[in-house]
Protein backbone atom coordinates (compact mmCIF):
# COMPACT_ATOMS: atom_id res chain seq x y z
CA UNK A 1 0.00 0.00 0.00
CA UNK A 2 1.64 3.21 -1.20
CA UNK A 3 0.20 6.15 0.74
CA UNK A 4 1.27 9.55 -0.55
CA UNK A 5 1.48 12.62 1.65
CA UNK A 6 0.94 16.24 0.67
CA UNK A 7 0.34 19.66 2.12
CA UNK A 8 -2.95 20.94 0.73
CA UNK A 9 -5.24 23.93 0.95
CA UNK A 10 -8.72 23.59 2.42
CA UNK A 11 -10.38 24.03 -0.97
CA UNK A 12 -8.44 21.01 -2.28
CA UNK A 13 -9.67 18.54 0.33
CA UNK A 14 -12.73 19.95 2.15
CA UNK A 15 -15.48 18.21 0.18
CA UNK A 16 -13.61 14.91 0.08
CA UNK A 17 -12.85 15.12 3.80
CA UNK A 18 -16.52 15.22 4.80
CA UNK A 19 -16.84 11.42 4.87
CA UNK A 20 -13.62 11.00 6.87
CA UNK A 21 -14.65 13.73 9.31
CA UNK A 22 -17.90 11.87 10.02
CA UNK A 23 -16.02 8.57 10.48
CA UNK A 24 -13.53 10.32 12.76
CA UNK A 25 -16.32 11.83 14.90
CA UNK A 26 -18.14 8.49 15.15
CA UNK A 27 -14.95 6.74 16.22
CA UNK A 28 -13.53 9.07 18.85
CA UNK A 29 -15.88 11.90 19.83
CA UNK A 30 -17.07 12.18 23.41
CA UNK A 31 -20.56 13.40 24.38
CA UNK A 32 -21.97 12.54 20.92
CA UNK A 33 -25.53 12.74 22.17
CA UNK A 34 -24.93 16.32 23.36
CA UNK A 35 -22.34 17.72 20.94
CA UNK A 36 -23.14 17.20 17.27
CA UNK A 37 -20.53 17.36 14.55
CA UNK A 38 -20.75 20.80 12.94
CA UNK A 39 -17.42 22.12 11.59
CA UNK A 40 -17.09 25.90 11.38
CA UNK A 41 -15.69 26.07 7.84
CA UNK A 42 -15.62 29.89 7.94
CA UNK A 43 -13.27 29.73 10.94
CA UNK A 44 -11.00 27.26 9.12
CA UNK A 45 -10.98 29.52 6.05
CA UNK A 46 -10.07 32.52 8.22
CA UNK A 47 -7.25 30.58 9.89
CA UNK A 48 -5.95 29.53 6.51
CA UNK A 49 -6.18 33.09 5.14
CA UNK A 50 -4.14 34.33 8.12
CA UNK A 51 -1.45 31.69 7.53
CA UNK A 52 -2.24 29.83 10.74
CA UNK A 53 -3.73 26.62 9.31
CA UNK A 54 -1.69 23.74 7.95
CA UNK A 55 -3.38 20.73 6.34
CA UNK A 56 -1.48 17.55 5.60
CA UNK A 57 -3.16 14.73 3.74
CA UNK A 58 -2.65 11.03 3.16
CA UNK A 59 -3.93 9.62 -0.12
CA UNK A 60 -4.12 6.08 -1.39
CA UNK A 61 -4.48 5.82 -5.18
CA UNK A 62 -5.55 9.48 -5.14
CA UNK A 63 -8.32 8.96 -2.57
CA UNK A 64 -8.15 10.86 0.72
CA UNK A 65 -7.57 8.35 3.55
CA UNK A 66 -6.24 10.63 6.27
CA UNK A 67 -5.51 14.13 7.43
CA UNK A 68 -3.47 15.96 10.02
CA UNK A 69 -4.40 19.60 10.66
CA UNK A 70 -2.55 22.07 12.86
CA UNK A 71 -3.21 25.61 14.00
CA UNK A 72 0.05 27.53 14.15
CA UNK A 73 0.71 30.65 16.17
CA UNK A 74 3.33 32.49 18.13
CA UNK A 75 3.10 31.42 21.72
CA UNK A 76 2.32 34.30 24.10
CA UNK A 77 4.72 32.81 26.67
CA UNK A 78 7.55 32.44 24.14
CA UNK A 79 7.19 35.14 21.50
CA UNK A 80 10.26 33.97 19.59
CA UNK A 81 8.62 30.62 18.79
CA UNK A 82 5.74 29.38 16.67
CA UNK A 83 3.81 26.45 18.12
CA UNK A 84 1.79 24.08 15.94
CA UNK A 85 -1.16 22.70 17.90
CA UNK A 86 -2.81 19.59 16.50
CA UNK A 87 -6.44 20.26 15.61
CA UNK A 88 -7.36 16.89 14.11
CA UNK A 89 -5.49 13.77 13.08
CA UNK A 90 -7.22 10.82 11.48
CA UNK A 91 -6.42 7.85 9.30
CA UNK A 92 -9.17 5.64 7.95
CA UNK A 93 -8.86 2.02 9.12
CA UNK A 94 -7.59 0.92 5.69
CA UNK A 95 -4.63 3.28 6.01
CA UNK A 96 -3.63 2.24 9.53
CA UNK A 97 -1.72 -0.82 8.42
CA UNK A 98 1.98 -0.30 7.91
CA UNK A 99 3.70 3.00 8.47
CA UNK A 100 1.15 5.50 7.13
CA UNK A 101 0.52 7.12 10.52
CA UNK A 102 4.20 7.57 11.22
CA UNK A 103 4.75 8.82 7.70
CA UNK A 104 1.98 11.41 7.88
CA UNK A 105 3.24 12.83 11.16
CA UNK A 106 6.87 12.86 9.98
CA UNK A 107 5.85 14.57 6.74
CA UNK A 108 3.93 17.25 8.67
CA UNK A 109 6.86 17.68 11.04
CA UNK A 110 9.27 18.38 8.15
CA UNK A 111 6.87 20.84 6.51
CA UNK A 112 6.16 22.68 9.75
CA UNK A 113 9.86 22.88 10.57
CA UNK A 114 10.50 24.35 7.10
CA UNK A 115 7.77 26.91 7.86
CA UNK A 116 9.56 28.04 11.04
CA UNK A 117 7.55 26.12 13.64
CA UNK A 118 9.55 25.44 16.82
CA UNK A 119 7.19 23.11 18.69
CA UNK A 120 4.54 20.69 17.47
CA UNK A 121 1.97 19.41 19.96
CA UNK A 122 -0.27 16.42 19.29
CA UNK A 123 -3.12 15.49 21.58
CA UNK A 124 -4.64 12.01 21.83
CA UNK A 125 -7.90 10.73 23.27
CA UNK A 126 -7.42 8.62 26.37
CA UNK A 127 -9.85 6.02 25.03
CA UNK A 128 -7.99 5.87 21.65
CA UNK A 129 -4.34 6.57 22.47
CA UNK A 130 -1.39 6.23 20.14
CA UNK A 131 1.28 7.17 22.66
CA UNK A 132 3.70 4.48 21.44
CA UNK A 133 3.71 6.03 17.96
CA UNK A 134 4.39 9.50 19.35
CA UNK A 135 7.16 8.27 21.65
CA UNK A 136 8.74 6.44 18.72
CA UNK A 137 8.79 9.77 16.86
CA UNK A 138 10.52 11.54 19.76
CA UNK A 139 7.52 13.25 21.35
CA UNK A 140 7.38 13.68 25.12
CA UNK A 141 4.26 13.77 27.23
CA UNK A 142 3.95 17.37 28.35
CA UNK A 143 0.49 17.84 29.88
CA UNK A 144 -2.74 16.17 30.88
CA UNK A 145 -6.04 17.71 29.92
CA UNK A 146 -9.32 17.09 31.73
CA UNK A 147 -12.69 17.96 30.28
CA UNK A 148 -16.19 18.27 31.70
CA UNK A 149 -19.38 18.87 29.75
CA UNK A 150 -21.04 22.05 31.06
CA UNK A 151 -23.87 22.39 28.56
CA UNK A 152 -27.55 22.11 29.33
CA UNK A 153 -28.50 19.10 27.21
Amino acid sequence: MQVKFAQEFLVQCQSEAQVLIEQHWQEIAMHKSKIKLNPDWDAYEALEASGQLSIFTARLKGKLVGYFVTVNARNPHYMDHVFAANDVLYLSPIARRGWAGLGLIKFAERCLQDDGVSVMAINTKVHRPFDAVLKRLGFEQAERVYTKFLGDN
